[in-house]
């Protein structure tokens, strides 16, 4: 018996999200019926975080104690033979019997991908939000700086466990042009609250769009700014279908 650690990624599509969730079809739920295929006796396996219904990931980690007689290699070709299409193992490796892939880790780094059309692209928002009017992309750099450090983010998600604080690091806070008319938002920090990246992103095209100004952004992470003030924001979230789970880093 060993503890396994996977990295798995999906098309997070037809996915509930990758949290088990009874009677829904989540990541987790795929992992657990491959493993039992696999002669796995276990509860339940261990998770790097969830992701929200929708959100893909290249990077997901997932830890579980099995007993295996064949190579790392092996459990992977075993495992994606029975997994789902939509889901695939691209790493397994045996770590220490204590590791936990949601407590261990020092950092997580997500993707936003957005294009700039006013007509619909049936191909490209499979995984990217298609936004019209067009932003501007120097507020969204500008925006986007705003962010880095040490923050209370309540104005930007709920705490991941009831009564949970609300500040987080931000290690990195970047957008990239892909291609004319396409964005890419990489964030990292060192825990993210509930739906997080995907307000971020909404604020920040909120501002490129002219329709909430940075100061209030500004004034949103102020520890001191009063619950009226942090009205100032739209209420809203990008839509999941443009958000990939990227990286889980480990010490």
């Amino acid at each position: 018996m060993a503890r396994y650690q996977l990295t798995l990624a999906y098309d997070g599509t037809d996915f509930f999200g990758s949290q088990r969730q009874a009677n829904k079809r989540t990541v987790q739920g795929e992992l657990e019926k491959a493993l039992c295929k696999l002669g796995w006796a276990g509860d339940s396996v261990l998770m790097s975080g969830r992701t929200d219904t929708g959100v893909h990931a290249t990077r997901q980690v997932s830890a579980f104690d099995l007993d295996w007689s064949h190579s790392e290699e092996e459990l992977v070709r075993a495992l994606n033979a029975v997994l789902p299409t939509d889901t695939a193992v691209h790493e397994a490796r045996i770590v220490r019997s204590s590791f936990h892939p949601r407590f261990d880790a020092s950092f997580r780094r997500y993707c936003y991908r957005l294009f700039c059309q006013p007509l619909r692209h049936p191909l490209r928002e499979r995984f990217a939000w298609r936004v019209s009017p067009a932003i501007k992309g120097n507020f969204l750099a500008e925006t986007a700086s705003l962010f880095l450090g040490t923050h209370d983010f309540s104005a930007y998600g709920s705490p991941t466990t009831p009564g949970g604080g609300t500040v987080r690091t931000v290690m990195k806070a970047e957008w990239f042009q892909a291609e004319q008319d396409e964005w890419h938002f990489e964030v990292q920090a060192n825990a993210f609250l509930y739906r997080m990246v995907r307000r971020l992103v909404f604020v920040q095209v909120a501002v490129a769009q002219g329709k909430v100004s940075t100061a209030a952004v500004a004034r949103s992470l102020a520890g001191q700014v009063s619950a009226g003030k942090r009205n100032e924001l739209p209420a809203g979230l990008a839509p999941a279908h443009g958000l990939t789970l990227v990286e889980v880093a480990y010490a």
